[in-house]
């Protein structure tokens, strides 16, 4: 398992953007995929978006659109541009690693919280 650390969580009005980045503590080159989870209180995690290893994104309904993942396998990071952001975006975010296909997200990291303000 990779070890794995967000940052850039943070207070911001309707309408605004934040950057979230996920430092991985190993390669992330031959992980199946990437993806950014979010959970608010009372409520599942959700899967926001996911990238593999080939650069195929997905993203949940709510954020398309809007919000745009992105990986740098040289550095071992991964990325969430968000924008034009809404309160209903509001909950902690995790980042988290699939090793392979057929696996399951198995790694993820302490999470960074996201608040939006109306």
């Amino acid at each position: 398992q990779v070890h794995l650390v967000e940052s850039g969580g943070g207070l911001v009005q309707a309408g605004g953007s934040l950057r979230l980045t996920c430092a991985a503590s190993g390669s992330i080159f031959t992980i199946y995929a990437m993806g950014w989870h979010r959970q608010v209180p009372g409520k599942q995690r959700e899967l926001v978006a996911t990238i593999t290893s080939g650069g195929s994104t997905n993203y949940a309904d709510s954020v398309k659109g809007r919000f745009t993942i992105s990986r740098d396998n040289a550095k071992d990071m991964v990325y969430l541009q968000m924008n034009s952001l809404k309160p209903e975006d509001t909950g902690v975010y995790y980042c988290s690693a699939m090793p392979t296909r057929l696996s399951s997200y198995n790694s993820w990291g302490q999470g960074t919280q996201v608040t939006v303000s109306s």
